[in-house]
């Protein structure tokens, strides 16, 4: 009987012992995996990949994505990138958030070429960023356009005075802190807003006047909000092809690119050796919950609610208002 425990005793020890070593095996995997996509992508296991064609995916709402800025600086001073492919699909986002972006794709096509691929879409904000590259190439049915700026506020005093609610305040002058959702618009505060918005746009018509082929009439006539199929765009000069990503690549070979090159996709990067998820986050992919996902809040809109600023978005609550 003490010859059976023992021997039960020993396997048992002998399964924590396999446990143990399985799961350092699988963590020497991971590792290996990290340092060798961290090479590929110049990081800090390895001294970088060959020479390749970059991609960088710019979707959903834009807003001013330190983490996006760094990449694409890292891409600028890569010595192996010989050239970028933006992928876009986004219904713009905050302007300012857009400037940003387009003036660090700016700063690349001083040196490489840069070639805008349109997936569903690139409005307001995103076209504004497409305009950043050296060519543009849509789908055939792709929304294209939307070009203006817009500021948005709420109106609640009608609430507030069906609840019984008060809004007080002292102010050093008429227009501080206005337009507020608390007190009726006045035309004076109209005036100041309009002005900003106005100078905003007036900016936007001049940025894509500079890097389209079209003169500042004929951007006015298209920079009324209007959007574009990529077959309209194609004839109003916002685009300068119709393809998927191989149209872009053949771009790219007459720019002076091997078309054979590897495209390699510059993700962003995580705070750990887990790539762009944390530990809870990769188990629950790998259990196929998708509650933890960083992206829950872009997949369901949320992230438009919180947008500052003036905005260069189409359609920024679900079709209610537009530009």
């Amino acid at each position: 009987m003490t010859n059976r425990a023992d021997d039960i005793i020993d396997r048992r020890r002998l399964r924590r012992k396999l446990t143990f070593w399985r799961v350092v095996a699988l963590l020497v995997v991971v590792l290996a995996v990290a340092a060798a996509a961290s090479w590929a992508m110049g990081g800090p296991f390895g001294g970088g990949a060959a020479d390749h064609i970059a991609k960088v995916r710019i979707e959903g709402t834009i807003t001013e994505d330190e983490e996006l800025l760094d990449r694409l600086e890292r891409i600028a001073e890569s010595p192996r990138v010989r050239g970028l492919i933006l992928t876009i699909d986004s219904p713009g986002g905050t302007t300012a958030g857009g400037e940003a972006i387009y003036e660090a794709v700016r700063k690349i096509a001083a040196d490489k070429p840069v070639v805008a691929q349109v997936g569903t879409l690139a409005a307001s904000a995103g076209y504004m960023i497409a305009s950043a590259a050296d060519h543009i190439v849509a789908r055939q049915s792709s929304i294209v356009g939307s070009i203006g700026v817009l500021v948005q506020f709420p109106d609640v005093t009608a609430l507030m005075d069906k609840i019984g609610v008060r809004l007080e305040g002292v102010k050093s002058s008429p227009l501080k802190a206005e337009p507020s959702p608390f007190t009726p618009t006045t035309e004076e505060e109209r005036a100041m807003l309009r002005a900003l918005v106005m100078d905003s746009y007036d900016w936007f018509v001049g940025l894509v006047e500079e890097r389209r082929p079209l003169s500042r009439a004929e951007v006015l006539a298209v920079a009324d909000g209007s959007i574009f199929t990529g077959r309209q765009a194609l004839d109003r000069k916002l685009v300068d092809g119709l393809g998927g990503e191989e149209v872009a690549i053949e771009w790219l070979a007459s720019k002076g690119v091997d078309a054979d090159l590897a495209v390699i996709e510059w993700k962003a990067e995580s705070n750990g050796m887990f790539g762009s998820l944390s530990l809870a986050q990769a188990v629950a992919r790998l259990l196929g919950i998708d509650a933890l996902s960083p992206d829950l809040a872009r997949a369901i809109g949320a992230d438009r609610i919180f947008l500052d600023g003036l905005l260069s978005l189409w359609q920024p609550s679900s079709g209610a208002l537009g530009e």
